[in-house]
């Protein structure tokens, strides 16, 4: 475990598509980062799973998105802030109110890292005095694996061994990452492919 890993809240909007779930979940699970959410982003992230799954047909795709949830609930019991409302009055400046609760976890857990494809709507003028950043998944997962790049090569390795249905190649699973949109990540590890 790193002594200096740092506090990170992640956004709905990037715990919605299943790969970067399973890339922020692996370096949390690998200790890289101390991963931390709400209700509210549980919330949020179960609703945009069941609608990515239903505009591809899935037939079950509200049960497929409570057990999405119900396994990430499980997994990292931890995470979970509670008890932030309080805070939310003084997030009241931001272009979308709505997201004022995502600042309020960050604060009351002290994190230093809000996760999320809408970085817009969190502007840095807004977060640098309360200390706080905001990266899109790709930034982060990219300089998290900068951290100790052997480390998250094989955490990286062992997630994509999970994969069976269907099995993925490294090269394949670089591809699936460069279609999501995971290109500062594809930069940091396509050079350590072979052990992928």
């Amino acid at each position: 475990m790193f002594a200096n890993r740092y506090t990170a809240v992640v956004d709905a909007c990037s715990l919605a598509s299943a790969l970067k779930r399973n890339l922020l979940l692996t370096l949390a699970e690998a200790d890289f980062f101390r991963l931390r959410w709400s209700s509210i982003i549980l919330d949020e992230t179960q609703r945009a799973i069941e609608r990515i799954l239903s505009a591809k047909s899935v037939a079950d795709a509200a049960e497929r998105a409570a057990r999405a949830r119900a396994n990430m609930e499980r997994a990292f019991q931890e995470a979970l802030v509670t008890d932030f409302e309080a805070l939310m009055p003084a997030c009241q400046t931001l272009p979308d109110k709505d997201d004022a609760h995502v600042i309020a976890a960050a604060l009351k857990s002290q994190a230093s890292m809000i996760v999320t494809e809408n970085v817009s709507d969190f502007p840095a003028a807004i977060l640098e005095p309360l200390n706080l950043e905001a990266k899109t998944a790709d930034a982060f997962i990219a300089d998290t694996l900068s951290l100790h790049i052997g480390r998250g090569v094989a955490a990286v390795h062992t997630m994509r061994e999970r994969f069976k249905n269907p099995a993925m190649t490294a090269e394949d699973l670089l591809l699936r990452m460069e279609a999501d949109g995971l290109a500062e990540t594809v930069d940091a590890l396509r050079p350590h492919v072979q052990s992928l």
